[in-house]
């Protein structure tokens, strides 16, 4: 066997591994990509050949690079290429490139933000975040902190929580996120209207 039709031939494991390592339904997994559970269960299988159509909106869905799909070896440039990604007038770059565990994000909020809705939020998971500069101001529960560089803070995602800018500068800082945190401060879609 020549070595792409090894490596095509490896894509269908890698495809189930991966869904199974996330949690994720085949139905779940349709919906997201578009595909039809039938193709991607054939996918999966080896019964249905990768193509490039089927495997980019799956590597959209599972966040991997699409060689990593493919298996090809990862070589040249071991930087992450951060796309910033804005929601709520803050801009989160991303520092880690590995999905299904933590993930570590540089966040940039401008004086002010975020604007919006002042009410604090509740969801599964687990946060931590350092200050690298500016001042940010951490809203707890019945916690009122402001936090400057170089200080740490680690909460229970569950307990009602907000970041904001107080100002006068820009504030910058690192967050890490579990899963779940990922998905509601970088990844939510906005509401449909």
């Amino acid at each position: 066997m020549a070595n792409d039709e090894v490596l095509l031939a490896e894509v269908g494991p890698r495809l189930r591994a991966l869904r199974k390592q996330r949690g994720t339904t085949l139905s779940q997994l349709a919906e997201a990509t578009g595909i039809s559970v039938s193709t991607l269960s054939r996918l999966e299988s080896g019964g249905r050949r990768p193509t490039l159509e089927l495997l980019l909106p799956l590597a959209r869905a599972h966040q991997v690079p699409l060689d990593e799909l493919v298996g090809a070896p990862h070589v040249g440039d071991p930087r992450v290429q951060a796309r910033p990604i804005v929601r709520h007038g803050m801009t989160f770059l991303p520092l880690t490139r590995r999905p299904g565990g933590p993930q570590a994000f540089k966040q940039i909020l401008p004086p002010g933000t975020p604007t919006g809705d002042p009410g604090q939020q509740t969801h599964e998971g687990y946060e931590w975040l350092y200050v690298l500069s500016g001042r940010l101001r951490l809203l707890l529960g019945d916690h009122d902190l402001i936090l400057t560089p170089g200080e740490v803070a680690e909460f229970d995602t569950r307990l009602p929580h907000r970041l904001l800018n107080p100002g006068p500068d820009t504030a910058e800082v690192i967050n890490l996120f579990g899963p779940q945190g990922e998905r509601l401060h970088v990844r939510a879609r906005p509401h449909a209207r």
